[in-house]
């Protein structure tokens, strides 16, 4: 099947400490189950989808997932470079992995976009609904500190399915209203096509009459 007509390519990546759940929530998204190879992500991988927003508009996400190891840093700062979204993912059970958020957030803000648009995702809820003991990380502080950096927040569970579309799919809407809004006279061509943003394989993009699948 022919890829479906798109107005734009939009790079978003996936960061967190290993063992957060960030390739559960990404096959999660793109193929709708779990993934069948368990284990920590070797360096990057990435996926893409195109999707019709809930606000209008078609995109092209290509999702980048991330190591989360201290080894594998010099390869993941590079794959910062170009995005304009990113899912910072921690476990609501591991309040180590909340208190590196920060650290992430740095690396982002120096090797990302300028106006990256972030989501805070604590994610696998399902661990705590029915043992509430086990949440190391409140709902009301993680908002508190998604307000205070101006970050989108959500919880999640890959395993559940629980709010996995959604924070996938706000960030994108708001990527994509962020840029559409940057979008001046200039940045069109001369049959009034608006260029696709950050994609070098296609110079422009079309006018698409139907939504993606």
């Amino acid at each position: 099947m022919a890829d479906p007509e798109y107005d734009y390519l939009l790079k978003i990546i996936l960061i967190g400490d290993a063992g957060v759940g960030k390739t559960f929530l990404l096959s999660r998204y793109i193929n709708e189950e779990l993934p069948r190879k368990k284990g920590p992500t070797i360096g990057v991988e990435f996926a893409t989808k195109s999707i019709c927003l809930a606000n209008g508009g078609v995109v092209k996400a290509q999702i980048w997932d991330t190591a989360g190891t201290e080894r594998f840093k010099a390869i993941t700062s590079a794959h910062y470079r170009k995005s304009v979204g990113a899912l910072v993912v921690y476990d609501v059970t591991v309040r180590d992995t909340f208190l590196h958020v920060k650290k992430w957030l740095d690396e982002l803000r120096e090797h990302g976009e300028p106006g990256i648009v972030v989501t805070l995702v604590g994610n696998k809820v399902d661990l705590v609904k029915d043992d509430p003991s086990l949440r190391q990380v409140t709902t009301e502080e993680a908002q508190k500190f998604a307000t205070k950096n101006d970050l989108l927040f959500e919880e999640s569970s890959a395993i559940e399915d629980i709010n996995v579309k959604l924070i996938f799919e706000n960030l994108l809407q708001k990527v994509y209203d962020v840029k559409s809004s940057e979008f001046t006279d200039e940045k069109y061509n001369e049959k009034k096509k608006r260029l696709v943003y950050q994609d070098p394989s296609k110079p422009q993009s079309k006018d698409s009459s139907s939504c993606c699948n």
